[in-house]
């Protein structure tokens, strides 16, 4: 679909056209989707959700149920491990989870060590109950926080907690914040650490998987860990150098691309990992 500008630049209006490509490659009708999982950091608005915002624009018409998650740049991850256990227990059986991050409306482009690095984007996947044991599935995934480093990546003004004012305005406080050595000695712990837990708990080597898909934060985080797994750089998906850090459009974005240029097949194993404000984490092993 093609819409103006204005109709379409903010988180809901881009999901919209992930959507429709996810949806179109899953071979389902948008009045299947019984769940929209919308993860965003920075909404369209603080409510209406913007999960319920992309069903209209779906024209979805079956009063599906929707529900906005913030976990920041883990937030795709979290919505898949509860798209998988909604889907194991039988509640739903198709569900639209998507990750759309719009970070350059809270970017201080005077600061530049933090307004370079993220970008706007989103990507877009459908979870489908299968029959019997074979295709694809989620092996296994695991998710934390550490609420204790939570202010080292931060928006902290804005919400309930500290209303905007001019005070605010005029102090330029209305933006986010990060300590980046925190975040980065935080990400490259926590993601290697996760992904170690699923291969040991799995049964599995690093040999068994086939692509690794960590969070796009920037190039160093992603060579460390990939480092510390002892993971191949060239099994290794990595966009961040042409779209920066899409926050958790960066996973599902990265998985589209290496399933459209056929790096991804049909029966690999793929681990993906993340870090957020929070600080989040999160890890998943499933096959495609």
């Amino acid at each position: 679909r093609i819409g103006s500008i204005e109709n379409e630049d903010f988180p809901s209006g881009m999901a919209e056209h992930a959507a429709l490509d996810a949806i179109k490659m899953a071979e389902i009708e948008p009045n299947e989707i019984e769940l929209i999982i919308f993860s965003t950091t920075l909404p369209d608005m603080l409510f209406p959700n913007t999960a319920s915002q992309l069903q209209q624009r779906l024209e979805i018409t079956n009063h599906c149920a929707c529900m906005d998650v913030n976990a920041a740049c883990t937030g795709w991850v979290y919505g898949l491990q509860i798209s998988n256990a909604l889907i194991q227990t039988g509640v739903y059986k198709n569900i639209l989870l998507v990750g759309t991050e719009m970070t350059s409306t809270f970017n201080n482009w005077e600061d530049r060590s933090t307004c370079v690095l993220f970008g706007d984007g989103s990507g877009a996947t459908v979870l489908t109950r299968s029959e019997g044991n074979d295709g694809p599935r989620l092996i296994d995934s695991i998710l934390g926080s550490d609420g204790s480093k939570g202010m080292a990546l931060a928006l902290p003004k804005g919400g309930s907690k500290a209303p905007i004012t001019h005070e605010v305005l005029d102090a330029k406080e209305n933006f986010m914040t990060m300590d980046g050595q925190v975040v980065f000695k935080a990400a490259v712990k926590t993601m290697a650490s996760h992904c170690k837990t699923l291969l040991e708990r799995n049964n599995l080597s690093g040999d068994d998987i086939n692509w690794f898909i960590p969070h796009q934060a920037n190039l160093r985080i992603i060579e460390t860990a990939a480092g510390l797994l002892k993971f191949p750089l060239e099994k290794t998906i990595i966009n961040v150098d042409r779209f920066a850090n899409t926050s958790s459009a960066s996973i599902p974005s990265a998985l589209t691309e290496a399933i459209e240029d056929g790096r991804i097949k049909r029966g690999d194993k793929v681990m993906v990992a993340a870090f957020g404000a929070g600080l989040t984490s999160g890890a998943a092993i499933f096959e495609f």
